[in-house]
This record gives C-alpha cells, structure tokens and sequence, in this order.
C-alpha cells in the first residue's frame, strides 16, 4: 500500500502557486458550480494555518464578513477547483497556526507586514 501511494503522490502536476505561509493575505481564485453554469468566487483572507505536505497539503483561509462574523475556509493546495492564488500582503508571524486571531478583533488582529 506504501508504493501505491507514492505512486498517486508522483503522478499529481504541482500547480504553479506561489510561495505562503501563515499570516499572509491571499486572493483565492475557486471555481464555483451552480447547476449546469461554472464561475470563479474571489476569497481573500489571511491564512491562519498550513498542513500537510504533497497532494495531501491544505491551507485556512479567514476572514470576516459583512456584521462581524469571521468565516474560514480550507482548501487544498492541489485542487483542480483552486484556479489561482494571489498574495496580496506577507506578514511576520511568529506561530505556525494563528488560531488566537479567531478572538481578537479590530486594532489586536493586526499583523506587522514582512518587508
């Protein structure tokens, strides 16, 4: 069973996004179906958590909606849904999951930009 998945993970094309990590604002292009009709929704947000490695590898984007109410969304890194990601602003972070972002709110979720 061991070969067989190595087999799955080196057959899987790695798509050309570009380098994240936690703390960092991101555009992500997802390919919506409605029906028989297809669009790309924009989801842009701050990644608060990476996991994962190969074509297992996921990533959490949050961010808050209209009246305050944060909404996280977790996506695969190798997804054919997942057309493009953009990274619109890097930050310095000193956690590998920022789960404490989830209870802070206004001035405290701010995070110092990596230059």
């Amino acid at each position: 069973m061991h070969e067989l998945l190595k087999s799955l993970q080196a057959e899987a094309p790695a798509p050309n996004h570009p380098e994240f990590g936690p703390g960092d604002t991101l555009k992500v292009h997802v390919r919506i179906v409605e029906g028989t009709s297809e669009r790309v929704q924009v989801f842009q947000g701050v990644v608060i958590r990476l996991r994962g490695n190969g074509t297992q590898k996921t990533f959490t984007v949050r961010r808050i909606a209209s009246h305050n109410v944060g909404v996280e969304r977790t996506f695969l890194y190798n997804s054919p849904r997942v057309e493009k990601i953009e990274v619109v602003r890097r930050a310095k972070v000193r956690r590998a999951q920022l789960y404490y972002l989830r209870h802070v709110t206004g001035k405290a979720a701010r995070l110092k930009e990596r230059r």
